[in-house]
């Protein structure tokens, strides 16, 4: 009887994703909401644009440096977890194997049946510390130039995210009515980014999409009635 190949559809998202989700999420919504607040208080276009341009470029910077120290960090707390790791294998070989017991007590392994593995990976000191810091410490190697990538896909995520929300105020002098088209195409750009985040998230796209437009255009109210309030 033939078989059907069995396919498993797994997805992860990657640090590039989650970094341009980052980016792009509040790329959209704080210029957004702060050129919807100066509309509600100023009377020209070019100030909102002046602004937001202003806002974008701080914001990118401090986005993509605060992505940088972030994976900066992960990298110097995996080396120095590792190194105690590779300290401990030689020092307290037999309590890091009971360690090892231990992990596999938790999957329902008996001391019998995961012997022959803590003395096969005893015998083998790098796949040991390897094991210890994935399965004792939860930690992944992480890519030595991944903090520069994170802080150049944060920030320019930021950027490309921001330039939606203020490109009617750049072609619309009015700034009502610049308004006006910056709600609806950065209400469009939201529900569709939400969408497609979902997608590579594994969330559900519809829900994904509607939470998104949802705080953005929360955000954006609140902010122009703010303003509006206090002008």
């Amino acid at each position: 009887m033939p078989q059907t190949p069995h396919t498993e559809r797994h997805f992860t998202a990657s640090e590039v994703v989650r970094d341009i989700v980052i980016g792009m999420s509040d790329g959209l919504t704080v210029p957004f909401a702060l050129a919807a607040g100066l509309s509600g208080a100023v009377a020209s276009s070019g100030i909102v644009v002046t602004a937001g341009l202003a806002e974008m470029a701080a914001g990118s910077i401090a986005m993509g440096l605060g992505g940088y120290l972030a994976a900066r960090s992960d990298a110097e707390h995996y080396d120095s977890e590792r190194r105690r790791e590779e300290l401990e294998v030689v020092e307290k070989p037999e309590e890091e194997m009971e360690e090892i017991v231990a992990i596999f007590r938790e999957y329902g392994l008996s001391e019998e049946e995961s012997g022959p593995v803590v003395r096969a990976l005893a015998l083998r000191p790098e796949a040991w510390v390897d094991f210890m810091m994935r399965f004792e410490l939860g930690l992944e190697k992480p890519e030595r130039k991944r903090a520069r990538s994170s802080a150049m896909t944060i920030g320019g995520s930021y950027v490309l995210g921001g330039l939606i929300p203020l490109l009617p105020y750049i072609f619309v002098a009015d700034v009502h009515r610049a308004l006006i088209y910056s709600v609806i195409v950065t209400l469009a750009a939201l529900l569709i980014f939400g969408y497609v985040k979902a997608r590579f998230t594994g969330a559900h796209p519809a829900t994904s999409a509607l939470q998104t437009m949802l705080i953005g255009g929360l955000a954006a109210g609140a902010a122009f009635l703010i303003a509006r309030w206090i002008s």
